[in-house]
């Protein structure tokens, strides 16, 4: 009994870490950095200087996301290249990032 519980202890504290994780600044950091690389790399060339993004200095969690209409789609399809490889709460946030683009791409349109 005490090996299942400390098993089931194990693998919540291993869950845990690893949501906490998924939303580090330097994690999420990393994974905007490789895609907008990705997007850029599918971007046609007169666009890749219209996809960019900066880490707010002095809150970390922020980021701003420079992005021309024209570009969007090859963001949209980088951030959904690489859903699968993030963490949980990695994926939760650019699921959020990817709605929220979607959003503002709606409203240009109305």
């Amino acid at each position: 009994m005490k090996e299942i519980t400390d098993a089931m202890l194990n693998k919540m504290s291993s869950d845990i870490s690893s949501l906490k994780d998924g939303l580090d600044p330097d994690n999420i950091a990393y994974w905007y950095k490789k895609i907008i690389a990705e997007a850029r790399e599918m971007a046609p060339p007169w666009l890749v200087d219209k996809i960019n993004v900066r880490q707010d200095p002095v809150l970390y969690l922020k980021f701003n996301l420079g992005v021309s209409k024209r570009a969007v789609r090859y963001l949209m399809m980088a951030i959904g290249n690489n859903l699968d490889e993030m963490p949980y709460s990695t994926r939760l946030y650019f699921l959020k990032v990817q709605d929220m683009v979607s959003q503002e791409m709606d409203k240009s349109l109305v």
